[in-house]
């Protein structure tokens, strides 16, 4: 059992030293422990603090590629490297490392696949209220999204096991935290949240400006998810509000001229019009996004097949989701003989 803990940095160098002294030597029921930095663009001596700290593997971005490209990048290095559990941290020394035990070791029991540090973020004491608040809708919302019960959606202090990534695809360019979340939620993975207290704040985030740029681009990734599993809970509903909001003012209409006064309201038939053609776009884009979720689904099927021959899994005899057919394995034996 290889564990691979991946730190992403962009200019940590005054930072990294607490976090790589704080990453445990070892782990109950893992063999080896690797560190990963990911200098994602950095100008300062982070890779050389690393080095001198004895880490050994890197990727290296020769400009800032953001949060989401650092973590993929991170997870394909590992998975080459033989990684059967990818823990990610952050290079501010914001998460408490000593507590990657106890996010591994759902997974090495094999009861989880995905696990979650909860930042416990109405503790956090350099949070505001409004932040506070903002965090915890979030996380609700992406609850919904994912049909999960994960009291912080947005923690980064994570593990995933070799079977999880291959089943994740990351597309954003923000941030995984979310999109992860959404894609295992709707893909049965399984997932846990392990409480822990996060350090003192050593810096402000990097990621965003400020909470509403935070806030709108954590909303659009969520949005993006949601649709690429559940297009008819915003397009059907959506579509049906618009019909039956459309319909309204035909009534009307038909009412006055019943009465003999419908010439006066040629309106209501206007707007009434423009509410059931917006409505049936939005039913024939929902029939448009039911057909890519078909064609995406066959295709995340091939590209976790892929990930399988490229990083050497034998799907047959090492996914834990497979079981090999009675015979199948003696007979391979037999084969190699």
């Amino acid at each position: 059992m290889k564990v691979f803990v991946q730190v992403p940095c962009l200019n940590e160098e005054h930072t990294l030293p607490l976090v790589l002294e704080s990453i445990p030597k070892e782990i109950p029921g893992v063999d080896s422990i690797e560190i990963l930095v990911v200098d994602d663009g950095s100008t300062d001596r982070t890779v050389e603090v690393a080095k001198s700290y004895g880490v050994t593997h890197f990727v290296r971005h020769a400009r800032n590629m953001g949060l989401a490209r650092s973590f993929r990048d991170g997870v394909d290095y590992a998975l080459s490297h033989g990684a059967d559990i990818v823990v990610n941290t952050d290079g501010d020394n914001q998460y408490p490392q000593q507590r990657i035990p106890d996010l591994v070791a759902p997974i090495v029991a094999g009861r989880a696949d995905i696990v979650i540090a909860d930042r416990q973020t109405s503790k956090i004491a350099h949070f505001s209220k409004f932040k506070k608040l903002m965090q915890n809708v979030g996380s609700k919302v992406v609850n919904v999204a994912a049909g999960t019960r994960l009291p912080d959606a947005a923690s980064g202090f994570r593990a995933y096991s070799r079977s999880a990534l291959y089943r994740l695809n990351v597309v954003t360019q923000f941030s995984y935290c979310m999109e992860t979340i959404i894609q295992a939620g709707n893909k049965r993975l399984r997932i846990e949240s392990v409480p822990v207290t996060t350090n003192p704040k050593t810096r402000e985030s990097r990621l965003f400006k400020n909470i509403w740029q935070h806030m709108f681009k954590s909303g659009l990734a969520i949005v993006r998810s949601f649709l690429m599993f559940k297009p008819y809970v915003i397009l059907g509903w959506l579509g049906g509000l618009m019909m039956v909001a459309g319909l309204v003012p035909f009534i009307r209409f038909f009412i006055f001229w019943l009465q003999g006064d419908g010439a006066g309201h040629i309106q209501s038939l206007i707007l009434g019009s423009s509410m059931l053609v917006g409505g049936l776009l939005c039913l024939a884009l929902l029939v448009i996004a039911d057909l890519l979720r078909t064609n995406r689904v066959l295709l995340e099927d091939q590209l976790e097949r892929i990930k399988a021959v490229q990083y050497g899994l034998d799907p047959v005899t090492e996914d834990p989701r497979i079981e090999a057919p009675d015979g199948l394995l003696e007979q391979e034996a037999d084969e190699t003989r």
